[in-house]
């Protein structure tokens, strides 16, 4: 957002708010003065969530119940959000998931919902936010990638292509909507201390808490910047992996 005051609370929509990164973004924007509509298929996660931010202001955080993959209802539910909030400044897909397979296995069954929640619901929603910002002449959308974007490596194919997708689509969207006053920001986190990543399993590193990403992205949000590491030091070690001869890169195996 501008440095500068605004008339009124700028108002965040956030797609996959009821835990891990979107829900901490959701507490750090709140305290920045943001007005809220959170979505998640989760509703007891997304009421306590809003509980939490605004006990007592309920005009400050609307909760709205649903699942991403129904395609059909987003523009209609875009469209109630905005008459409920009254503009929209920022959008925020969050949403994502991950079903581990072993390695060596090919599961489309797994693979589908990645594709579908990670991919699919990003497009359908920031299609959205696009066609509205353009017409508005500026507006915030952000899109939480992923550092497993930036390689195609061994582990979990299926959810490095939904992110490498995700990242394509937001680098498209920026080309488009620039010149038309829309910032776009692809966040490409590295390991976040987040039930995903619990699920995933396998060794991490420099896990960070769902809190550090959160400010890292409203910090960018307000600078408007085009593409972030969080952290950041993970620039710099994708940078090297993506440089490395494919030859080798087979071999590591990573």
């Amino acid at each position: 957002m501008s440095q500068s005051p605004l008339l009124t609370p700028p108002v965040s929509v956030i797609i996959g708010a009821s835990s891990g990164i979107g829900a901490a973004l959701a507490r750090r924007l709140a305290r920045d003065g943001h007005r809220l509509a959170l979505l998640s298929r989760n509703t007891e996660a997304l009421q306590a969530l809003a509980a939490e931010i605004a006990p007592t202001d309920h005009d400050a955080v609307h909760v709205y119940p649903h699942d991403v993959t129904d395609y059909d209802a987003i523009p209609g539910l875009f469209q109630r959000i905005l008459a409920d909030m009254e503009r929209i400044d920022v959008v925020v897909y969050a949403a994502g998931v991950l079903n581990p397979s072993p390695k060596d296995t090919y599961d489309f069954a797994k693979d589908r919902p990645i594709l579908e929640v990670n991919l699919l619901g990003a497009v359908a929603w920031l299609g959205q936010a696009a066609a509205y910002f353009q017409a508005q002449g500026e507006g915030h959308i952000v899109g939480i990638s992923s550092i497993a974007g930036d390689r195609g490596r061994v582990k979990n194919p299926t959810y490095q292509a939904s992110k490498a997708g995700m990242t394509s689509y937001l680098e498209s969207l920026r080309n488009r909507l620039t010149s038309r006053g829309v910032h776009v920001l692809t966040v490409k986190p590295g390991f976040v201390d987040t039930p995903m990543l619990q699920s995933a399993g396998g060794k991490t590193f420099w896990v960070i808490s769902p809190e550090q990403a959160a400010n890292d992205i409203a910090k960018a949000i307000r600078k408007g910047k085009q593409v972030i590491y969080t952290p950041a030091r993970w620039r710099w070690v994708m940078l090297t992996i993506q440089h490395i001869p494919s030859f080798i890169f087979r071999k590591l195996k990573i």
